[in-house]
């Protein structure tokens, strides 16, 4: 289940009423009554969630998990183990979708102040004029909240932190000692969408955002929360202004991200990595420990532990340096003999 924090649940509902919903087939009729309370992907699916599977090659994490109802192309139909569920349609994740916004609502702050009555504010904790703090939010001793700042329902901010004017957090939960700056954005939605019946669908993004301990965050820097995992950034890591880090980004401790730096959805990135500025990693790749990222360079396969790549695509880094010289000489010898 989503975080009740921050999620509302708006379920159960009965697979006939998903079905309906999505224009999908129930295969077996009689199963229309099961109640359904949450989505949930393959690997967390349970009795009571229907999850989706659209790829041949995730047909043994359908068999080895607990779902009770499970999106399934037409052609998959045979993939689903005994007692989950059939829901036939021929674009699964985008009736995943559909369910998950039928299931699952982000919630909203209703107070009427801006300080919600229902939050929790420690003593010694020092709320700037014009900040807003939702219905359920914790804020630690010793944090400063800054003008503008807004803090969303549900969100737990630790002890010693300091967010600046015009941040806006959601979605999260900050451990102790945590600097965001000016105009930051954390916990907003992820980028993400499938192909639906009349066009393209947002696909709910219903995780978190976990920033540990010691985290420095620059301004105008945007952290999505998961979409379906935890956005997580490592205790000590230190973030430069403007830069991005998308859904389900896993980032270790001690790591270091110059400005502009872009990190594409579900990277996992070891600890005391560095990125140079404007550097850019493609998504579902490793970062190994202590890898280094050269400045502009644009990373597409996954980086071994303690190597340093540059270049575009990304190479390691004296491979790169090899094929620049090589490529200048060339050039060079090119244009003497033109002049000839």
């Amino acid at each position: 289940m989503p975080d009740p924090r921050f999620f509302e649940d708006l379920g159960p509902k009965t697979l006939s009423d998903l079905a309906q919903l999505v224009g999908a087939e129930l295969r077996t009729p009689r199963d229309g009554a099961r109640q359904i309370r949450s989505v949930a992907i393959l690997d967390r699916a349970e009795a009571d969630s229907i999850t989706f599977l659209s790829d041949r090659r995730r047909k043994a994490d359908l068999l080895a998990g607990r779902a009770g109802a499970c999106f399934l192309h037409p052609s998959l139909a045979e993939a689903a183990p005994e007692g989950c569920a059939i829901l036939l349609t021929p674009s699964p994740q985008a009736a995943y979708a559909l369910a998950a916004q039928a299931l699952h609502r982000p919630r909203i702050n209703t107070a009427e102040t801006f300080i919600s009555p229902s939050a929790g504010i420690e003593p010694g904790a020092r709320i700037a004029p014009g900040a807003v703090v939702g219905d359920g939010a914790q804020v630690g001793a010793g944090t400063v909240i800054g003008s503008g700042a807004v803090i969303g329902p549900g969100v737990a901010i630790g002890r010693d932190c300091e967010i600046g004017p015009r941040a806006v957090i959601g979605f999260a939960l900050v451990g102790d000692r945590v600097r965001i700056y000016a105009g930051a954005v954390i916990g907003e939605a992820g980028f993400g969408a499938t192909p639906g019946p009349t066009g393209l669908i947002d696909i709910p993004q219903l995780g978190r955002v976990i920033i540990q301990d010691g985290v420095t965050i620059g301004a105008g820097t945007c952290i999505d929360r998961g979409a379906f995992e935890d956005t997580v950034i490592g205790e000590n890591t230190k973030i430069d202004n403007l830069v991005q880090i998308a859904h389900n980004v896993r980032v270790g401790r001690n790591c270091v991200m110059a400005a502009h730096t872009g990190i594409s959805g579900s990277v996992t990135i070891g600890d005391g990595a560095q990125f140079g500025g404007r550097a850019g990693v493609a998504d579902h790749l490793d970062i190994g420990q202590g890898a280094r990222v050269a400045a502009g360079a644009g990373v597409m396969k996954d980086i071994p532990p303690g190597e340093t790549w540059g270049g575009v695509p990304a190479r390691p880094v004296r491979t790169w340096m090899r094929e620049t010289a090589w490529l200048s000489k060339m050039a060079q010898r090119r244009g003497e003999g033109a002049g000839a």
